[in-house]
C-alpha cells in the first residue's frame, strides 16, 4: 500500500493550484493543448471504479478529419495496479487475487468500448526481481500461449471483442524452460498472434532482472491487429532510442510501455521518454507503470551500503498517453490503482508525418553505415583533433 504522505498527482496539484488563464497557458504548455477533452464516463463504470477502488479517466485525441481516408477510430486502454495480497502468501493466491481484482478494471474498460487494452509489466505477479530469489518467484512464469494469465485473458477478449496485450514472466518449455520476460498479445477472438520479448534488461539499483533472464530474441515486431498496428517498448527499452525508433520503421502506430519504476531512480525521467518517442517516431504511445509499495519475506541489499531491506520502493504509477504531435493526457494517480482510456484517430500518424516530415528527414541510410563501423573492433571515432 501506499503511504499517505505520497503525493496522488502532480495533474491535480497543478489543476488546485492554477486556475482561468493561468491554467489554460500552462496546459498549452505543458501538455500541449489547452483542454484536456474529456469524454464521458458512463455512471454504470463509475460507480464500479468507486466501489472497487480505481481511479478511471478518459480523453479524447480530436484530429482533422480528411477527403480521402475516413477516420479510424480506436479507443485504447492502459490499466496500472498494485498487487492484491502480502508477497509471502501461497504464490497461487497473489496471482488469483490479482486476476479477481483486474478482472474488474477489464470490465470497466470493456464497457466503455475500449477496443486495444495493454496491462504494466509482469503484472500478475509482484516485481520480485529485487530479491534475486529464484524461489518462489520463478514459479510465476508461465506459457505465453496456454499459462494460467493468458487463460484467464482469452474468455475476457472475446466477451468483450478486445485486443489484450499481456505482459508476463514467460516459461519457454520447448527451449530448455528458459525465462523471459515477455508481452502476449491475444486478438479479439482469443487467439494470442505473437509475443514480443523484452530487448533491454536493467542493471542497476534493486533491478536485478538478468539474475532471472537476458535480452530478448524477437526483434521488433509490430503486430496488425484488427484495430490498427501496435508494438510493446517494454519497461528499460525505453530509455533506448533506437529501441522506439525501430518500432517506427516497422510501422507501429501505437507503442505500449508496460513498466515497473520505482520514484527514486526513474521519476523525472518518465514525463520525457514515452513523450519524445511520440514526437520523434510519429505515433501514439502509452506509458504504464504499477502502484504500491511492495514488501517481500526475507531482506535484500542494494549493492550501495546502505542496510538490507525488505522494500523494493514506491512504485508511482502516473500512466499516460501522448499523440503523434506532442499533446498527452494527464497521468493517473502514483498511488491507485486506474484506468486510462484514450480515443484516437490513427490518421494522425499519417498527418503528423506530412507536417513534421521527421520519417522522411531521418536519414537512416547514414545513421546505419556509421553504427554498422561503429560495432566493429577496430572502429576508430570521427573524431577531428585540435592539432
Amino acid at each position: 500500500m501506499a503511504a499517505s504522505s505520497e503525493l496522488q498527482s502532480l495533474d491535480l496539484l497543478i489543476s488546485k493550484n492554477l486556475s482561468g488563464i493561468e491554467l489554460q497557458e500552462y496546459n498549452r504548455i505543458h501538455y500541449g493543448r489547452t483542454q484536456h477533452n474529456e469524454l464521458s464516463i458512463k455512471e454504470s463504470t463509475q460507480e464500479t471504479a468507486k466501489e472497487n477502488g480505481f481511479e478511471i479517466a478518459s480523453y479524447d485525441f480530436p484530429t482533422k478529419k480528411e477527403e480521402t481516408r475516413s477516420p479510424r477510430i480506436v479507443r485504447v486502454g492502459v490499466i496500472q495496479h498494485s498487487i492484491a495480497t502480502s508477497t509471502d502468501k501461497p504464490l497461487v493466491e497473489q496471482r488469483q487475487g490479482i486476476f479477481e481484482k483486474i478482472r474488474k478494471i477489464i470490465e470497466a474498460a470493456g464497457e466503455e468500448g475500449v477496443n486495444v487494452l495493454c496491462l504494466q509489466e509482469a503484472w500478475s505477479m509482484p516485481f520480485a526481481f529485487c530479491t534475486r530469489e529464484k524461489q518462489p518467484w520463478c514459479e510465476f512464469a508461465e506459457s505465453a500461449v496456454n499459462g494460467p494469465s493468458t487463460q484467464f485473458l482469452k474468455d475476457l477478449a472475446i466477451k468483450y471483442g478486445m485486443v489484450i496485450v499481456s505482459p508476463i514472466l514467460e516459461r519457454d518449455e520447448i527451449h530448455g524452460d528458459t525465462i523471459w520476460n515477455t508481452a502476449v498479445v491475444i486478438n479479439e477472438v482469443g487467439k494470442v498472434i505473437g509475443k514480443h520479448r523484452k530487448n533491454h534488461i536493467p542493471r542497476v539499483g534493486d533491478f536485478n532482472e538478468s539474475t532471472y533472464y537476458f535480452e530478448g530474441n524477437t526483434g521488433h515486431p509490430v503486430f496488425d491487429t484488427k484495430y490498427g498496428k501496435i508494438a510493446i517498448n517494454i519497461c528499460y527499452g525505453r530509455h533506448h532510442p533506437l529501441n522506439w525508433l525501430m518500432f517506427g520503421v516497422n510501422g507501429a502506430e501505437i507503442v505500449f510501455n508496460p513498466s515497473a519504476t520505482v520514484a527514486g531512480l526513474s521519476e523525472h525521467l518518465w514525463a520525457v521518454e514515452a513523450r519524445n518517442a511520440a514526437i520523434a517516431n510519429s505515433y501514439f504511445t502509452f506509458a504504464i507503470n504499477r502502484v504500491g509499495t511492495e514488501s517481500f519475506p526475507n531482506e535484500f541489499t542494494s549493492g550501495d551500503g546502505k542496510p538490507a531491506h525488505k522494500e523494493f520502493g514506491h512504485f508511482y504509477g502516473s500512466s499516460y498517453c501522448t499523440a503523434p504531435d506532442g499533446a498527452r493526457t494527464p497521468s493517473l494517480s502514483r498511488v491507485k490503482d486506474g484506468l486510462l482510456i484514450s480515443q484516437i484517430d490513427l490518421n494522425l500518424c499519417r498527418q503528423i508525418k506530412d507536417k513534421w516530415g521527421f520519417t522522411m528527414t531521418q536519414r537512416l541510410d547514414l545513421y546505419a553505415d556509421s553504427l554498422n563501423k561503429a560495432v566493429k573492433h577496430d572502429f576508430v571515432p570521427q573524431v577531428v583533433s585540435n592539432n
